[in-house]
């Protein structure tokens, strides 16, 4: 298992742990984080799993896809570090990950 330390909006931080070849969506969820709310369930059809990647971590993460920047262009609250985690599979590299929570888009 690999340890992901996830903040959510209300600046509290919890470490979960995310199975290697699941995404980082799927382990914030199936850790109970119900502010995440993955409405697609991972099909990369939404920006409800939106996450701030800690800087730290930019260089590990895969390239984005055009559906993943399309959907984050959307985002009133896009940032430099921002990723669907639903496009993020975990790997033994990512241990001690960082994440944020971002913003609900209205």
């Amino acid at each position: 298992m690999v340890a992901i330390h996830v903040t959510l909006r209300s600046g509290e931080t919890r470490q979960i742990q995310g199975r290697p070849g699941r995404s980082v969506m799927e382990a914030i969820r199936d850790a109970g984080v119900d502010e995440l709310m993955a409405i697609c369930g991972g099909g990369c059809s939404c920006a409800t799993c939106h996450v701030y990647v800690d800087p730290e971590f930019a260089a590990l993460m895969p390239g984005q896809g055009s559906d993943e920047n399309d959907l984050l262009d959307c985002s009133d609250s896009r940032n430099d570090t921002s990723r669907l985690s639903c496009q993020l599979r975990v790997t033994p590299e990512f241990d001690g990950l960082r994440v944020t929570i971002a913003p609900e888009d209205d």
